[in-house]
């Protein structure tokens, strides 16, 4: 039974750096955290495909490392993918794709022990995270339910526009604009309406902060860092292990290969 890193971080008011991976192969994970530069990894279970015994594996090498763990989830198959995740070790759900304040409370209803005070839907399955025989408090293992850290992407036009009702639901704790699906929502292309993403991203903001949520930014640059702290931002995902190897081979692939070709 492990204590939740990232519910404490949050729960103090301590700044949180993590860092997005697609890949399965614990040895990343173990890299990530030789750095000691991150709090935790979030894994983009949503992008790649995978399997429960590599989920248990990456959460292995979180705990042997001292990371806290998250896991972003279709919308589709989100209650057993996050059941079956929360079961595994990881400490925070990255949930995509709502768009109203129900939607939300099925799914915290969906995460929450099944037990008289809480009236959620989960169970206490015999896995990793109670040691694999049911021999742990049950008390315990709800209060370890219970602490599951819950984002919640705010990535569609209908999630904006519920947004005060989506961070007044208990157990909502962290949010994240996506400029992506939003525009995909509006029937834009992202790169016309870089202003406008960025007005809705900062009201985002301020609403989650005047709701007592916290949110949470994904950036590459210092500089993009410094911009969401002068907003309130404390929770930074930064960098995105897919995004960086795609601008490294566009950038310096791309001049080698123009260097290669000139080459009589």
């Amino acid at each position: 039974m492990k204590d939740n890193k990232l519910r404490k971080l949050l729960s103090e008011g301590t700044p949180t750096v993590g860092t997005r991976i697609w890949s399965t192969w614990p040895t990343v994970v173990e890299a990530a955290a030789s750095t000691g530069n991150l709090d935790y990894v979030e894994f983009v279970a949503e992008y790649v495909p995978y399997s429960e015994i590599e989920l248990e594996n990456l959460i292995r090498a979180c705990e042997l490392g001292n990371l806290a763990s998250m896991i972003k989830i279709d919308f589709q198959n989100r209650a057993y993918t996050a059941q079956r995740a929360i079961a595994v070790g990881f400490q925070g759900v990255l949930f995509a794709d709502h768009k109203t304040a129900k939607e939300v409370e099925e799914t915290i209803w969906a995460i929450s022990p099944d037990s008289p005070q809480d009236s959620g839907r989960f169970g206490y399955p015999n896995a990793r995270w109670i040691g694999y025989q049911p021999k742990n408090p049950q008390t315990e293992y709800a209060d370890m339910v219970r602490s599951t850290v819950k984002a919640f992407m705010i990535e569609k036009a209908e999630a904006m526009s519920n947004l005060e009702e989506i961070c007044s639901v208990p157990g909502v704790d962290m949010v994240q604009f996506g400029p992506s699906d939003y525009s995909l929502s509006m029937g834009w292309d992202a790169k016309d309406h870089k202003k406008e993403l960025r007005e809705i991203e900062e009201k985002m903001i301020r609403i989650a902060l005047e709701h007592g949520v916290a949110p949470r930014c994904e950036i590459d640059t210092l500089e993009q860092a410094e911009y969401y702290r002068s907003l309130g931002v404390r929770h930074f995902c930064v960098g995105d292990e897919f995004r960086i190897l795609m601008a490294y081979w566009q950038s310096v692939c791309g001049q080698v290969r123009t260097l290669a070709e000139a080459i009589k």
